[in-house]
């Protein structure tokens, strides 16, 4: 991962209007073998096992005729970035017992519960006030949850996420939410068409967790670090993503730029 050859794919900094969208499940399939066969390269190139890497299709925005297509061409978990759109397609789709649905937005109190009762996996956790409202809202569920703890690496104001230094007294800190089952770390990459701007982003979340590690709370391994989306996906597999979240090279560029929908990142 740290002797990534020169060629290695850079980021494309404006996705806006790069992809089509695909109409039918055959297309769908095609993205995803597309998708799979770039993060089996970028695998290659870091000397990694593609299986330790899981696709995490994005669907914000996605209706739910295009999200039935992909669901046919294999997809069986999908990243919703609003709390209030994920559950009303998991409410409407519930027929597809085999669907998971993931949180990758910023939080608030006030819809921990929509997450704590249709989310298997929650992305985007850096606040106590967040991890107590999904406990309580967890526990009354009588279910657990899958948590990333959102760090900002790249320092900008526009991005959620703990500073670095703050994430082992956080970590610490989860050990009283019993329900939140912490999985590893989160992190979104500058939005830049500089190459080593954006794998600084992703080397320093490997770095961090590396360091977390070595004194983490018992039972939590920080096994797996949630980086990359469709801009840069294969540069955050080359510096160690095990989990890419990736909706615009699967289901089409979005009618809007994408900082219409999440301010400061990618898509």
């Amino acid at each position: 991962m740290r002797d990534t050859p020169a060629h290695a794919t850079q980021p494309r900094a404006a996705l806006h209007g790069h992809y089509p969208h695909a109409q039918s499940v055959a297309e769908f399939r095609q993205r995803l073998v597309a998708v799979q066969d770039r993060i089996a390269a970028a695998c290659a190139r870091a000397g990694r096992n593609p299986a330790d890497v899981r696709l995490l299709p994005v669907s914000k925005t996605i209706d739910e005729a295009h999200i039935r297509m992909a669901h046919a061409a294999g997809c069986r978990a999908l990243g919703e970035n609003k709390p209030q759109e994920l559950a009303t397609k998991a409410e409407a789709m519930a027929d597809l017992t085999d669907l998971r649905w993931c949180a990758i937005g910023h939080l608030q109190t006030n819809k921990a519960r929509l997450v704590a009762r249709f989310a298997h996996e929650f992305h985007a956790l850096d606040r106590l006030r967040v991890a107590e409202a999904l406990e309580r809202r967890l526990q009354a569920e009588g279910r657990g949850l899958d948590v990333y703890v959102q760090v900002n690496t790249s320092g900008e104001a526009s991005k959620w996420g703990l500073p670095p230094e703050e994430a082992a007294p956080f970590l610490r800190a989860l050990g009283a939410y019993p329900a939140l089952r912490v999985r590893g770390l989160m992190t979104l990459a500058m939005f830049s068409a500089d190459a080593d701007r954006v794998r600084a982003c992703f080397a320093g979340l490997r770095t961090l967790r590396d360091r977390l590690r070595q004194d983490a709370p018992a039972g939590m391994t920080l096994d797996d670090l949630s980086m990359g989306m469709s801009g840069d996906y294969e540069i955050a597999i080359e510096e160690g993503a095990t989990v890419v979240r990736v909706g615009q090279a699967i289901f089409g560029s979005r009618a809007l730029p994408d900082s219409h929908y999440w301010p400061g990142m990618g898509g």
